[in-house]
């Protein structure tokens, strides 16, 4: 069976309710991805760091329970996971304040503990990353993290990288944009979104990134939904249909991707791996939060 590996950081999320009290969860968007990955079937394990406390044993137990491996999540002694809050206003905007600068997943490249975990990446038949999981590391941590990335695909291992472009996480856009250009080339597979790229690149971002296409699959979500897929020299669209009860857009691309690469990897063609993709994030975001109820898989 194919094996997957997502290399991120999963915090703690508090959410503030009308009456102020808080209701504790966890979510991460290299995660999310592989908590619908296993669900669809695909051999699945996450690479992060954790710490040795309670919240972490806790976070284990439940993507244990999601079917996502865990042997590959090194536990460093005297750390913690990182920890978000969520406000929401009377308009229904999100707010989002963490607490996330010592947290163990940012020491995944440097912590003696997570060296095995580390040479392990290259195992995987597909390793999966997006650019939260960039802005985690330093340039000595991003540096290796490339490495380890080019010695894989070496040796006949897949790459797929997930813009997720979040301006907080990076106080230079220079060094963004060079980190997010060393990901394009070392991809097989870019899952992008015209928001993503405008916001790093400005105008010249999606021709910035369709200059990788002759060597990577390009999967490029517009603004109106439709899905552009450029894959071995042949491109098409992908209308999607937006949904009329949406509840929470979180984790709307997290499953997009999921739902694509689980496709890609079980044969499908682009085009039907973008229906798939449209499909399982139309029904996430008809619900609260990330991960919605395994029932309610569609």
């Amino acid at each position: 069976m194919t094996r997957v590996a997502c290399i991120g950081e999963c915090m703690i999320e508090l959410r503030e309710e009308v009456d102020g009290r808080l209701s504790r969860s966890f979510g991460g968007d290299t995660l999310n991805t592989a908590v619908y990955l296993a669900r669809l079937g695909t051999q699945v394990d996450y690479i992060t760091a954790l710490g040795d406390d309670s919240w972490s044993d806790e976070l284990i137990a439940a993507w244990n329970a999601e079917g996502v491996g865990t042997q590959q999540v090194p536990r460093l002694p005297g750390r913690l996971p990182g920890l978000y809050i969520i406000q929401t206003d009377s308009k229904g905007e999100r707010r989002f304040s963490y607490w996330r600068d010592s947290a163990a997943a940012r020491s995944l490249f440097q912590a003696p503990e997570a060296q095995d975990s580390v040479t392990a990446i290259g195992t995987y038949d597909l390793v999966y990353f997006s650019g939260i999981t960039l802005s985690l590391y330093g340039e000595d941590g991003r540096d290796r993290l490339f490495r380890v990335l080019h010695e894989a695909r070496m040796h006949g291992r897949r790459i797929a990288f997930d813009t997720n472009f979040r301006p907080r996480g990076w106080p230079d856009p220079t060094v963004a944009r060079a980190a997010f250009r060393q990901a394009f080339e070392c991809a097989d597979i870019v899952l992008a979104s015209t928001e993503d790229l405008d916001l790093l690149f400005g105008d010249a971002g999606v021709d910035d990134l369709l200059g990788f296409s002759e060597k990577a699959e390009i999967v490029l979500k517009l603004p109106d939904l439709t899905c552009r897929v450029i894959a071995q020299g042949q491109e098409v669209l992908v209308p999607g249909k937006a949904a009329e009860d949406v509840v929470d857009t979180t984790a709307a691309g997290d499953s997009f991707a999921a739902a694509y690469l689980d496709a890609r990897l079980s044969g499908a063609n682009p085009e039907a791996a973008a229906s798939a993709g449209h499909r399982l994030a139309g029904q996430v975001v008809r619900y609260r939060g990330a991960i919605i109820p395994a029932e309610a898989m569609p």
